[in-house]
């Protein structure tokens, strides 16, 4: 699990009091330096070459991010305190406390212990939720960066129908930082067609952060590029299924279908305005028909 994992060891920096020091600036170097070391291009024969640079990632922009971080450095220390006190109330047990004592003291007496483990495990819930807002937010920005930059570019055209049906599962939200090489609809179209045909790149971006909505001409095609398309060594990419495929219903009965609820990748609310940028997608590649 996350929680369970140690962030700054992931980028290759000190962890513990010495890490919770440690400048923004450091640790956006130690990322752009490990992010060379472990990119998939670097590492063709080992099996686990995207998986270890997906959680290097993910470990940046944890600790990039303030709030998430501070939980992150707050929770293996009251893990410590709680060791301690509970190590110093042994200590004294054995040496001052008969056992009328200690029944008297658990009788009337507030749990440290209890209270501590309590702290504990607080502190790891907040951090997996922070965990899962970064991942949201990072989908959700992209994906509005996406909306109004489409939306401008179909304002003052007439109405029509909902052209005719673009399948969610085959279209990737990608996503890249400003830190190195930037990325055009052809050079993202020419990284993506390796996997398939690829029917539409839609591409927007600010001066700190690049997105885009690539569509896939079929389902296999978007799943193929899941861990596979990486970018340039200095800028990676991030790529997203904009809505993951549906598994087969086992039972064989029909079921109602109904949108599904914003999942780890989305915000809440960010369904509808998923449908509204396919829409002019679709209304877009009917005007090149």
């Amino acid at each position: 699990m996350d929680t369970n994992i140690d962030h700054y060891t992931v980028l290759g920096l000190p962890s513990g009091e010495e890490g919770s020091n440690l400048t923004q600036k450091d640790i956006n170097k130690a990322y752009k330096s490990k992010a060379l070391e472990l990119h998939p291009d670097k590492r063709p024969d080992d099996p686990n070459a995207a998986a270890n640079f997906q959680q290097l990632r993910t470990s940046y922009d944890i600790l990039k991010d303030e709030k998430a971080r501070k939980l992150f450095d707050d929770l293996p220390r009251v893990k410590l305190e709680n060791q301690r006190r509970e190590s110093q109330r042994d200590g004294k047990r054995r040496k001052m406390v008969s056992d009328l004592e200690k029944r008297e003291r658990d009788a009337f007496s507030p749990d440290s212990a209890a209270r501590g483990r309590e702290e504990e495990d607080r502190i790891a819930k907040k951090l997996k939720e922070e965990i899962a807002r970064i991942r949201a937010m990072h989908a959700k920005k992209a994906g509005a960066d996406l909306g109004v930059k489409k939306e401008n570019a179909s304002s003052g055209g007439g109405g029509g129908g909902d052209g005719g049906g673009v399948d969610q599962e085959k279209v990737l939200k990608v996503s890249w930082e400003k830190v190195g090489e930037d990325y055009s609809a052809d050079k993202l179209r020419e990284l993506f067609s390796k996997f398939g045909e690829v029917e539409d790149v839609v591409i927007k971006g600010s001066k700190k952060k690049g997105s885009a909505l690539v569509v896939m001409a079929t389902k296999q095609g978007a799943v193929a590029t899941i861990g596979n398309v990486i970018g340039h060594l200095a800028n990676p990419l991030l790529v997203l299924p904009l809505k993951p495929a549906m598994p087969a219903d086992s039972w064989g009965a029909s079921k109602s279908v109904e949108p599904e609820a914003p999942s780890k990748l989305v915000g809440a609310g960010y369904q509808a305005f998923e449908d509204s940028v396919l829409m002019k997608l679709q209304k877009a590649a009917a005007k090149q028909k």
